[in-house]
């Protein structure tokens, strides 16, 4: 059984609902994306980067899904319980009016939870629940009982429980039920040979109450009480979701190969944990006031400094797998068509290997933070940091692939210098304030160095910018971390030119494009949408430059591109929807310190 036709709405192609059209539950291990049809089109149990089981959102005939709507057409709506990641999806009709309430406790065993409640009126509903397991590439067997289906295949076994009679099809199970106000039906999803049953009424409100208690109790501890509580709490929300408890990665985005184009081959897994997003998501933790995430992630920081060994790229990889693993092979899945028919579907990520110099700021800048924080510097994570720095003290003018990660050749970026430097002043500041043993003289040269590399050949005198890399005339929206990491003064006439040159190339509407792809080719052969993690650094250079009516309008502009839920994916297009992989990390952070910076300003 494939999916029938769906509302459409935006410029996705066939039946594909907008990316936007998508809200998002989890437990900390992975995720379900639940469309506004009441449709999970994208589950990967037991974890973010497993084959899928529900993916079609990649692929409408052969993806999997698994289903409940209301029998008869009706507008739908959704939101999040308040505060929590708890998801609801309401069916309205003239009839009646019912609520599916999905959520995954975080505690105990994996659960996907779906609650169906009739508010009032009577409603028919329909489930239909067809697993497609390893990407669809493996067959699989169904078998229907008095408690609800299993679903074998070779590498994982599904079971569903429920009280609502199943009638098997040839790749899964479908029901309708009917319920009048007040009633309520159950559908549990767990991983094992036994059917979870029958999950009474009080047993689904417990589990409930527990998942809630979890959510809010968590975002009590948040200490921002600014103008935008509510876009801050759900981005805070957003973070902790895409956070993989066993080890305390952060994964980049919980999906794989949503286009940047519609069409287009720009098409990535992000299931992994980049060095870089980890680092940087310790500022606005520490922002917040998340103490116990705060204290996670310093010890992902430290594992992944220490763990460091020598290869052809440096001493860290870009990326990592959510357990730690390096090893990340990219593969195309042939077999899918892709969201809309944007192929290819990649699985897996060879950007693992490229050489990116910035991460190597990225992660000394959060072992700062840690030890501003903390107070302490182990003697092994020192001595890790030292042996960093003096390899990053002989490579730092290497080409490299850039925080974009290119595929058109490397270039001396003036991004992944400006964040050589900020790893060797961040050394130097931990060294200094602790009185631990460095080759200070030759850190401290050769940061000097890197900037004045940076201030002579990465300007440009003729258009009064600061360039994409040393062999060009173009502009790149990377350079907006100048005076954030404190590389320049916010005031600095250079940076002033250079953020007026960005407004005028680069920014559309409050939506920053990371740099021109005609003028400055990458490899890629293909358009792409705005960064929106780019146009959250803009309105905080804005900030900091003091041009506070220009910050706050772009912000507020940025906030009317969520989707209905708050959510934000990596890009936005040309006609305002999300575009690529959902929801991304990187833009969630760069809204909370967007807000905090902006906040405060105006305060």
């Amino acid at each position: 059984m494939t999916l029938g036709p769906r509302t459409q709405a935006g410029p996705a192609r066939g039946r594909y609902l907008p990316i936007a059209e998508h809200g998002v539950i989890g437990d900390l291990r992975t995720v379900a994306l639940v469309a506004s049809d009441g449709t999970i089109d994208w589950y990967c149990p037991p974890a973010f980067d497993s084959p899928s089981v529900f993916g079609a959102i990649l692929d409408r005939e052969k993806g999997g899904h698994y289903r409940i709507s209301a029998l008869h057409e009706g507008a739908t709506k959704q939101l999040y319980l308040p505060d929590t990641n708890v998801l609801i999806t309401r069916f309205l009709s003239p009839d009646g009016v019912g609520e599916l309430q999905d959520f995954m406790p975080v505690s105990g065993d994996q659960r996907l939870i779906r609650r169906v409640v009739c508010i009032r009126g009577s409603m028919g509903f329909r489930l239909e629940c067809e697993p497609r397991f390893n990407y669809g590439r493996d067959r699989h067997a169904t078998a229907v009982s008095d408690e609800g289906a299993r679903f074998c295949s070779p590498s994982l076994t599904l079971a569903l429980g429920t009280s609502v009679p199943l009638r098997q099809t040839s790749g899964g199970v479908t029901g309708e039920f009917e319920l009048s106000a007040g009633e309520t039906v159950m559908f549990v999803l767990t991983e094992g040979d036994e059917c979870p049953g029958q999950l009474s009424e009080a047993a689904a409100q417990g589990l409930l109450a527990e998942t809630v208690a979890f959510w809010q109790d968590w975002l009590s501890r948040s200490q921002y009480t600014g103008r935008w509580r509510e876009i801050v709490n759900r981005s805070a929300l957003a973070l902790k979701l895409l956070t993989y408890a066993p080890t305390g990665a952060i994964v980049a985005a919980p999906t794989t190969s949503l286009p940047e184009q519609l069409g287009g081959g720009r098409n990535w897994d992000y299931r992994y944990t980049w060095v870089r997003d980890a680092a940087l998501t310790l500022r606005p933790l520490l922002s917040l006031g998340f103490v116990d995430e705060v204290k996670a992630f310093g010890l992902l920081v430290t594992r992944t400094i220490q763990s460091s060994a020598r290869n052809e790229s440096g001493p860290l990889q870009v990326l990592y797998g959510i357990d730690g693993r390096t090893q990340l092979p990219e593969e195309i899945l042939e077999h899918l068509e892709g969201y809309g028919g944007s192929a290819p579907v990649r699985i897996g990520n060879n950007a693992a290997h490229q050489l990116q110099l910035d991460v190597y700021g990225a992660i000394l800048d959060a072992a700062y933070l840690l030890h501003h924080h903390t107070k302490q510097m182990p003697y092994d994570t020192w001595t890790a940091i030292a042996s960093v720095v003096e390899w990053l003290c002989e490579n730092w003018d290497q080409p490299d692939e850039g925080i974009w990660e290119t595929r058109g050749g490397r270039h001396r970026f003036t991004h992944s210098r400006m964040m050589c430097w900020v790893a060797l002043d961040r050394a130097i500041r931990i060294a200094n304030d602790r009185g631990l043993p460095a080759a200070l003289v030759r850190w401290q040269s050769v940061r000097d160095e890197i900037f004045h590399r940076i201030m002579q050949r990465s300007w440009s005198e003729s258009k009064q910018v600061f360039v994409q890399h040393e062999q060009t005339e173009m502009l790149d929206a990377s350079v907006l971390l100048m005076p954030l990491v404190g590389f320049i003064s916010p005031t600095d006439p250079r940076w002033i030119s250079t953020l007026d040159a960005i407004s005028s190339e680069l920014v559309a509407d409050s939506l920053v494009h990371r740099y021109d792809p005609v003028a400055s080719p990458d490899g890629l052969g293909s358009e792409e949408g705005t960064f929106s993690i780019c146009s959250f650094w803009y309105v905080e250079a804005l900030a900091r430059a003091g041009r506070l009516a220009e910050a706050r309008l772009a912000f507020e502009k940025m906030l009317t591109y969520a989707n209905h839920l708050g959510l934000y994916s990596e890009q936005i297009g040309p006609s305002g929807e999300l575009l690529g992989n959902f929801p991304q990390a990187f833009t969630h952070l760069a809204l909370i310190n967007a807000a905090i910076t902006l906040d405060g300003e105006l305060g």
